[in-house]
């Protein structure tokens, strides 16, 4: 369901609305927007009456969406997202954004080297993979928290914004800290512990499905 409230709601009408849709048992969740404010119920799973709702003050319509994924369906957002990194923003209606960068960061010079071409060449991001997921055990796996920091210090002498592979739930947060942009491997879009925290970090995320 999703409660649209009128352009002069207060906020102390939305506050309000916002306190009867938790008392129903749901978990609410407003959506600004240029001109009013709207608010999401999420954690129905199926109709739900509407009356103790529609009346309250400042509240201009009530829309039951039926659809899954609701904070993502049109209805909840009906203008396109736009990806803001940097300067750049990715999305409808924008020029395609190029990334480029080695396979992995091997060394200080590879990568400073690289990031001048890179830079040089016109692309707009950086990548490079810190910490390499690989199929053998005694192959070249990656430099890591260096290869981290390396990244992040070439992204900055070019001025570029950074993109990197994450790997596991308990780097997500050291590689937020130097990263623009964290990737999801197209061999890790099941792992489910590394989604969910990938999702609390606030940084713009590429997933790369199989």
């Amino acid at each position: 369901m999703l409660i649209v409230m009128h352009h002069k709601a207060g906020e102390k009408q939305v506050d309000a609305v916002i306190k009867a849709v938790e008392k129903m048992g749901f978990s609410a969740a407003p959506i600004p927007g240029s001109e009013r404010i709207a608010i999401g119920v999420l954690g129905n799973r199926g109709y739900v009456d509407d009356a103790t709702i529609r009346d309250l003050p400042g509240v201009q319509e009530v829309i039951h969406v039926s659809k899954p994924y609701k904070l993502v369906s049109r209805d909840f957002h009906p203008r396109s997202t736009l990806v803001k990194v940097g300067s750049l923003s990715i999305g409808e209606g924008k020029r395609p954004v190029v990334v480029a960068g080695p396979c992995a960061v091997e060394s200080e010079e590879q990568i400073l080297k690289t990031a001048r071409f890179v830079k040089k060449a016109g692309a707009d991001m950086l990548r490079g993979g810190a910490f390499k997921p690989r199929t053998g055990p005694h192959t070249f796996q990656g430099l890591r928290e260096e290869g981290l920091l390396l990244l992040a210090r070439a992204g900055r002498e070019a001025g570029l914004p950074i993109i990197t592979e994450v790997m596991s739930p308990d780097s997500v947060q050291l590689v937020a800290e130097h990263a623009d942009v964290l990737q999801v491997g197209a061999r890790n879009m099941q792992n489910f512990d590394l989604l969910r925290e990938v999702g609390r970090i606030k940084k713009p995320v590429l997933l790369k499905g199989g």
